[in-house]
């Protein structure tokens, strides 16, 4: 039987005159990808749980254009679609100079479908942005240079009326597990299915680079709360089948994608994988053995999720913030030290501005920050009735942002002021002189409501440092929250917060902030630009009809 495209092409990485292609095919198959005016790569499927994959690394693309391209499958066309309504898909390569604007769109917490778990939700900011760029999908003022999508891809534990049919038919057949959450691999992938196969997202992920992280939902709402919550977790009989597909699903459809070509090269995993003729069995123990718990006192450290890339003189450095986390009470860490160390080293370099990618934000509304910083203090006392009584708060309100790794939130602010205020041992400039990031933005999502927020680093930090928090794709808050969401913002409940945290000796926070824009509650997607020094943030929200309007468009340079 002939394969056949189940998923993709997903185009990922760009890099120079290479670009990466992924792949879900129904069958083996050998995969080709053709780019117009030259440029082309192959490579054969891997098998994993039945399932088959490839990534195909497309080199000899020209410089500074955009080149359309075709997917053979066994020598047999099967991208672009004869029947498609849409435009051809375009691999576009940027221009040697690197001095060359750099824009990215990003967001996070997408579900799926229209009508995912019975709610009615606003329109899909993902499938609106795809419509406006097919309008002319080579302008570079519509077009940007990469996706950045910042977790909750999809939600293994809120699924779609379809996905819940297909879970009754395997729970009645003996498969064990929660009613209405997936746990196999085999769940895992049609949630993939269901998201990646939306006509217009299929189209924006095959025609623009994207790069993901993931946040809790991809595994579990509240995926490394704490020490207490990680031991509650694996004594349900279906969690350690859980963690492990979770895990290994995100690395074939989302991290495999994240690598460069040469990265691609070098992996061992997928040597390994490409290697053998099924790859189930190595999968299912990496998957088993990256839940190991960090701690503070782990040297090597654990699998590694965060990542890095320039665009241009723009450097991202996207963090894992959940799965390596360091849980021990008293030590909380949201990287390990390892990690911490490697991050550090990606932060200093030869860019212009710096972009941190984090599902998390970093800069919470000030109420809220207090109350997770209080919340840590507690849950760190000696008095177990106390301690439990915080843990209990920590979990019911989600309480578990970088405010409440308060070591972790105090090292980043320091590197941030450190790196913003410039001075020898931090940068080396174009003229060789000692120079500060023309800025620095964290993107966010999780909190499902979109702001931007200007940190307050002092008068000797020159660099810009922003938080820019995109949050839903495609979800939304319950309305009785809005209200609430909105007062954390407010002076008076900031104060009280504060008291609060004082209260149980929690210092005043190494940094202060003002919110420039938001909060808005609407479906939206961002743009961050660069152009030399400058940049610029968009943030854009969905109409009911399902068009992009703007919502705030702020400069980020003084």
């Amino acid at each position: 039987m002939s394969a056949h495209l189940l998923i993709g092409p997903v185009l990922r990485r760009v890099v120079g005159d290479k670009a990466t292609i992924w792949v879900e095919t129904t069958s083996p198959a050998q995969v080709r990808v053709e780019a117009a005016g030259g440029g082309a790569g192959t490579a054969s499927t891997f098998c994993a749980y039945g399932h088959h994959y490839a990534i195909v690394v497309v080199e000899g693309l020209p410089r500074g254009a955009a080149s359309e391209y075709r997917v053979f499958l066994d020598d047999r066309k099967v991208w672009p679609q004869d029947d498609s309504p849409y435009p051809p898909s375009v691999i576009v390569t940027r221009p040697a100079d690197d001095a060359a604007p750099v824009s990215m769109i990003f967001g996070s917490c997408r579900e799926a479908t229209p009508h995912a778990t019975g709610r009615r939700l606003p329109p899909d900011a993902l499938d609106a942005y795809a419509r406006r760029l097919m309008a002319d999908p080579r302008d570079p003022d519509r077009r940007p240079d990469l996706i950045v999508l910042l977790g909750d891809q999809v939600y293994a534990d809120k699924t779609s009326a379809k996905v819940r049919r297909f879970l009754r038919r395997r729970r009645a057949a003996g498969h064990n597990g929660p009613a209405r959450e997936v746990v196999s691999f085999d769940e895992y992938t049609k949630l993939y299915l269901e998201s990646w196969r939306d006509p217009e997202i299929r189209w924006l992920l095959a025609t623009v680079p994207s790069v993901m992280i993931f946040d809790d939902h991809e595994i579990i709402d509240d995926w490394n709360t704490s020490a207490s919550w990680r031991a509650d977790m694996s004594a349900q009989p279906w969690w350690r089948e859980r963690i492990a597909s979770g895990l290994v699903t995100y690395w074939i459809y989302q991290h495999l994608g994240n690598l460069s070509p040469d990265e691609l090269a070098a992996d061992p995993l997928l040597a390994k994988i490409q290697s053998v003729p099924d790859a189930t069995d190595l999968l299912h123990d990496f998957g088993r053995s990256v839940d190991e718990p960090s701690s503070a006192e782990n040297v090597d450290g654990p699998y590694q999720w965060s990542f890095v890339l320039d665009i241009g003189r723009t450097r991202l450095v996207m963090l894992d913030n959940r799965c390596n986390r360091v849980l021990t009470p008293g030590r909380r860490e949201m990287l390990p030290a390892p990690e911490w160390g490697w991050f550090l080293d990606q932060a200093h370099g030869d860019y212009d501005h710096l972009v941190v990618g984090s599902s998390l934000p970093w800069l919470m509304p000030p109420a809220i920050h207090h109350v997770e910083a209080w919340n840590e203090k507690v849950a760190d006392s000696a008095g177990p009735r106390r301690a439990a009584f915080a843990e209990t708060v920590r979990r019911a309100f989600d309480l578990e942002h970088w405010a409440a790794f308060r070591r972790s939130f105090d090292a980043l602010t320091e590197l941030f002021r450190r790196l913003g205020q410039g001075g020898r041992g931090d940068r080396v400039g174009a003229g060789g002189a000692y120079a500060a990031p023309a800025t620095i933005s964290v993107l966010s999502g999780d909190v499902h409501h979109s702001y931007v927020a200007r940190a307050l680093l002092g008068p000797d930090v020159r660099t810009p440092v922003h938080q820019l928090t995109c949050s839903p794709i495609h979800n939304q808050v319950p309305a009785p929250l809005k209200p609430l969401m909105r007062f954390s913002w407010s002076r008076v409940a900031a104060r009280g917060m504060r008291g609060l945290a004082r209260s149980a000796g929690v210092e005043r926070p190494p940094v202060a902030w003002k919110r420039l824009a938001g909060p808005y509650f609407g479906n939206a997607v961002s743009t961050l630009r660069h152009n030399g020094p400058q940049a610029q943030v968009i943030l854009e929200g969905t109409t009911k009809q399902g068009d992009l309007f703007t919502v705030a468009k702020l400069p980020l340079t003084d």
